[in-house]
């Protein structure tokens, strides 16, 4: 793109899906995504029919790039449903079967160059389409069974898991069972020596009580949470997920941003469902068809 000029650069893009939502929040396509749209480079991305190329049916999006927007686009991007605006070829070409006529075009342009607002052309501030992908951690929960085996062969010699056995059994006089903080506190062993013997003296137990700093891994959840969530992460947080768990956490250093455009989501239009009095007469069609076939049938065993 030319930056030092006044009237900049625009650039026209076809590209499939997965320019506009492939990748999770950090991939290198959210994050191609995020620098145009942090830049405010995008304009508008208009959908175009399927079977629009000779050699796949799949769907394709154009973009619509510029370094110099006007006034009204500034902080916007304009998304264009173009999928219905077709016209059919008199003769397929390989996967291709339809085209867009001159008419066809200008229209797309027209709507695209007055901002239209419509069902086929919506504005949005591009914060719309950014997310952050946090991280939810639980605490690890352990209830401590001292009484239990430990293999031998963890250990250099006999006589350190000798040593072991007695801090485990003298620990259990003073130390809860519920807590393996207070409990390894109590045996007062090495940390090295506490992480070998952890997984053959505890189980995970969730009235035990937490162990700070420690999540537990199968508890682990991920929530997208869009930038335009009112009160950010936080009030999520508190409206989402701490009134059914309660020690729920975010992990900040895992917090990812991402962004993905979805023309579903946007432009998706429900089937309408048949009246449920033309339901109820095509079954007592049905029904009727059903005992004149039985009539026949009984008739020729007789």
């Amino acid at each position: 793109m030319k930056k030092d000029t006044l009237l900049g650069s625009r650039i026209a893009e076809v590209h499939n899906g997965s320019s506009i939502f492939t990748g999770d929040a950090g991939s290198g396509e959210s994050n191609a995504r995020r620098n145009l749209i942090e830049n405010d480079l995008v304009e508008a991305i208009i959908a175009l029919p399927e079977n629009m190329f000779y050699n796949t049916g799949i769907g394709t999006f154009i973009w619509i790039l510029s370094n110099r927007k006007e006034e009204r686009r500034k902080g916007k991007i304009q998304l264009i449903d173009a999928t219905a605006m077709k016209s059919p070829l008199r003769k397929n070409m390989g996967k291709k079967n339809c085209e867009f006529t001159p008419e066809i075009r200008k229209e797309i342009v027209r709507i695209f160059m007055e901002m239209e607002r419509s069902e086929v052309s919506m504005i949005f501030d591009n914060e719309e389409f950014g997310y952050w992908s946090v991280t939810v951690e639980r605490p690890l929960r352990l209830r401590v069974y001292p009484d239990r085996e430990i293999p031998a062969d963890i250990f250099k010699n006999a006589d350190e898991l000798a040593a072991v056995k007695i801090a485990l059994a003298e620990a259990t006089k003073t130390a809860p069972l519920d807590d393996w903080t207070a409990f390894a506190k109590a045996t007062k062993l090495k940390a090295s020596v506490l992480k070998k013997i952890r997984p053959f003296i505890t189980e995970k137990d969730a009235a035990a009580q937490p162990i700070e700093g420690e999540p537990d891994v199968d508890l682990r959840d991920t929530e997208n949470i869009p930038f335009t969530y009112e009160g950010g992460i936080d009030t999520f947080m508190k409206n989402e997920v701490l009134p059914y768990t309660s020690d729920a956490y975010v992990d900040e250093k895992k917090t990812q941003i991402g962004y993905e455009i979805s023309f579903t989501k946007y432009f998706y239009k429900p089937v309408e469902l048949r009246p449920m009095e033309e339901i109820l007469e095509s079954l007592k069609a049905l029904e009727q068809e059903a005992d004149g076939m039985m009539a026949e049938i009984m008739e020729g065993i007789q």
